[in-house]
């Protein structure tokens, strides 16, 4: 079967609910107008039990199929990015400096499309739960819905979520079983030493060389303390000190991201910068502190529901543009945390040629959003057939 017809018939409808929601960007759990939309749809689709203010905004909408059988939970992240948008495009963001940069309308828009129709076929057995969940962008809003017990009040036995990614064939589906999305950790490091002239640095304590000296040896990290064919990333991204070319100044800040897939290495990582922030500002009679603030952890498929899953998306596309076994990539996802509390999947959906996610000239593939909701819908009614 490919793309459900009556899903690509709504296409049109589909594209104007994604419009309407990237002009109207929100982020993180203040997602009052987007969440009230949400809602509003749902309901016009004769979906009575709508569950909202969960995790502050964010929405489960239970359907119920034919005759008894389990609940399958679809998830659909909904917050926006604080990028001042340059699209250029008709439907851009009327909301300076917020725009749907990761294509979380997209999202929103593929489970409202499966939303309706399966609303309207109730062709499966059991129960759907749709999670329309805030705060994926760094406010770990899918945790904050499973510490409120959404699995356990909805009953959800597995988990499923899509993300649409640019510059990979259009329409293909990517998965793979185990790990898929790394785990996520940051780190900051204050430097404080003495400012003074420019001219007269016997007379100051310079934070700026202790800096250039500690991001220096952090780069040792991945290369001379781990083993070289498992994964780590540790960067650094922010470096922020002085006002002025003949001023010393007094503090410096270094900041940047570490992912991993294994706690072990994670251990390592954050035990190794304690070490080199603590020698490296006693070699350059500084004051430094770090502090390291473990993120979301890593994503992890279950294997039998990843297979599943990529079974489901060739219904959908066809064996050809399914690939089941994608390496795994080093960006982060709080579905973790469902995942870790449900066995699922999480895949990627191909959007074509384009911006990269986070650019503010993205803008998502309305092209493919019968393809992601034909994905949801089918994973229903395969999962949870009707006997």
């Amino acid at each position: 079967m490919p793309v459900i017809n009556s899903i690509a018939a709504l296409q049109p409808e589909m594209q104007e609910w994604r419009r309407w929601l990237h002009r109207n960007p929100e982020l993180q759990f203040d997602l009052e107008k987007t969440s009230g939309f949400v809602a509003e749809k749902l309901r016009a689709f004769g979906i009575t039990e709508i569950h909202e203010g969960i995790a502050k905004t964010g929405i489960v909408a239970i359907i119920e199929g034919q005759g008894p059988g389990p609940t399958i939970g679809l998830r659909a992240d909904m917050d926006a990015l604080p990028i001042p948008e340059a699209t250029g495009v008709e439907h851009a963001s009327e909301t300076p400096g917020k725009m749907h940069a990761c294509g979380h309308d997209g999202h929103t828009t593929m489970l409202l499309g499966a939303a309706k129709y399966l609303a309207e076929t109730r062709n499966f057995a059991g129960r759907v739960a749709l999670i329309f969940q805030p705060a994926e962008e760094g406010g770990g809003g899918g945790e904050v819905m499973v510490q409120e017990g959404i699995m356990d009040r909805f009953e959800i036995e597995q988990v499923y979520g899509i993300h649409n990614a640019p510059n990979f064939a259009e329409g293909q589906f990517f998965t793979t079983p185990g790990p898929i999305m790394a785990a996520v950790d940051t780190f900051h490091v204050d430097i404080t030493g003495k400012g003074g002239h420019g001219a007269m640095p016997h007379e100051t304590k310079d934070p700026i060389v202790a800096a250039l000296g500690i991001g220096n040896a952090i780069q040792t990290i991945v290369s001379r303390n781990h083993y070289a064919l498992d994964e780590l990333v540790v960067s650094i991204t922010q470096i922020h000190t002085g006002t002025a070319d003949n001023i010393v100044p007094g503090t410096a800040f270094l900041g940047g991201t570490v992912r991993t897939f294994d706690p072990v290495v994670q251990d390592m990582v954050e035990r190794r910068l304690g070490q080199i922030v603590a020698g490296q500002a006693a070699a350059y009679d500084v004051e430094a502190t770090l502090r390291y603030e473990r993120g979301y952890p890593a994503t992890v498929n279950d294997a039998e529901r990843a297979g599943f899953a990529a079974t489901v998306a060739a219904d959908v596309v066809g064996e050809d543009a399914v690939t089941a076994d994608n390496p795994r990539e080093m960006g982060a996802e709080d579905f973790s945390y469902m995942l870790a509390a449900r066995p699922g999947a999480y895949l990627f959906l191909g959007a074509g040629d384009g911006p990269v996610l986070h650019h503010p000239a993205y803008d998502f593939n309305d092209e493919i959003a019968p393809i992601g909701a034909s994905f949801f819908a089918r994973m229903v009614e395969i999962a949870q057939p009707v006997r």
